[in-house]
Formats: C-alpha cells, sequence, structure tokens
C-alpha cells in the first residue's frame, strides 16, 4: 500500500449539498446576459428623436399651432352646448394639458442642447488640434524659409555675376587701352613653352 498524503486528494462532493450546490462560472467564458426588467431603448435614436421635437417646438409653426388649439378650445368650451363643454370656464383641463406639454418640452429642449454642447465640443478639439497643427506647419515653413534667405545670401546671384562680369570687362579694356595695340592676352614666349599653349 502506498501512504496517500492528505493534499493533493480530492474531495468529492456528496450527499444533498451535491444536489444543491450550483456549477461554477468558468472564467474563460462569457457570462451569460441577464435578463432586464426595464425595456432597452437606443439612446442615439432617442436623442434624435428628442432634437427632432426640440427643433419643431422651436419653429413658428408650433406657435400658430398651437394658438390654434388653445383658440378653438376656448371658444368650444364658451359658445357650444352645455353637454358637449368638456372644460368649463376656468379651464382647468387646458391649464393641465399646457403643463403637461411644458414638462415634456423643457427636458427634450435640455437634452437637444447637451447633444449639440457634445457635438459643438467635439467640433472645438478638432478645430483646435487643426489650428495647432496649422500654426505648426508655418512656423516650420517660416523656419525653411529664413534657412533659405540665409542660403541665398551667400549664393552668386545673377546681378552680382553680371556686375563682376562688367566690372572685370571694364579692367580689360582699361588694360588694353593702356597697352596700344598689344593683345589683351598678350603671348608668353617663354622658353619650354609650345606653340599651341598659347
Amino acid at each position: 500500500m502506498a501512504p496517500e498524503r492528505e493534499g493533493t486528494r480530492e474531495r468529492v462532493a456528496s450527499g444533498a449539498t451535491a444536489t444543491t450546490r450550483a456549477p461554477r462560472a468558468r472564467l474563460d467564458q462569457p457570462r451569460p446576459p441577464r435578463r432586464r426588467i426595464l425595456p432597452e431603448w437606443d439612446p442615439e435614436a432617442f436623442g434624435r428623436l428628442s432634437e427632432r421635437i426640440a427643433r419643431f417646438i422651436g419653429t413658428g409653426r408650433f406657435l400658430v399651432w398651437m394658438t390654434v388649439v388653445i383658440i378653438v378650445w376656448v371658444l368650444w368650451n364658451i359658445a357650444a352646448p352645455s353637454d358637449l363643454r368638456w372644460d368649463e370656464y376656468p379651464f382647468i383641463f387646458l391649464t393641465l394639458v399646457l403643463s403637461l406639454q411644458a414638462s415634456y418640452a423643457a427636458p427634450l429642449i435640455l437634452l437637444a442642447q447637451n447633444r449639440q454642447d457634445d457635438r459643438d465640443r467635439v467640433n472645438l478639439e478638432q478645430d483646435r488640434k487643426q489650428n495647432e497643427r496649422s500654426i505648426a506647419d508655418t512656423e516650420y515653413l517660416t523656419r525653411e524659409i529664413a534657412a533659405l534667405r540665409i542660403g541665398l545670401g551667400e549664393v552668386a546671384t545673377r546681378d552680382w555675376m553680371r556686375s563682376e562680369l562688367q566690372d572685370l570687362t571694364k579692367e580689360l579694356e582699361e588694360r588694353h587701352d593702356g597697352h596700344h595695340g598689344h593683345g589683351v592676352f598678350p603671348a608668353d614666349r617663354s622658353p619650354g613653352r609650345d606653340v599651341d599653349d598659347r
């Protein structure tokens, strides 16, 4: 018989605890999705809808339609027969409807403004980065132009060459006039030179 070590033996669950224990979740696999009690919605779709409503509320068409509805409401509840009226003189139901409309309009307008602020913030950040790139490019080009100007200061330009050639021509003409009949380049008749080297 081989002696058994206490630490190396696995304990096997048995009895009532083995059937009631839930299986352990594996760490190498994702969790299954949980059931949600509340309905899910797409925040982007909801935001776009709120922006459309906020845009419509901010138009003159909405104000005209709202004014028409209120006038028809008031005139109907004043002039209609008493059994067809649904809101008598203090117009409590109209006040309730307008309050409900205002209570929904305010958060929708705020949501649309928040989305617009987010877009503006992103656009400003992109503009700032673009301005930084433009400034860096401008500074680079300025340095390059300055380096070219410094380099051109040491290069012989066409005007400088022309003035040097004119000075040299004048000097040669003066020598020619001073020698009267001697060539511009008098022949060197030193010994050891060939005739072809003149």
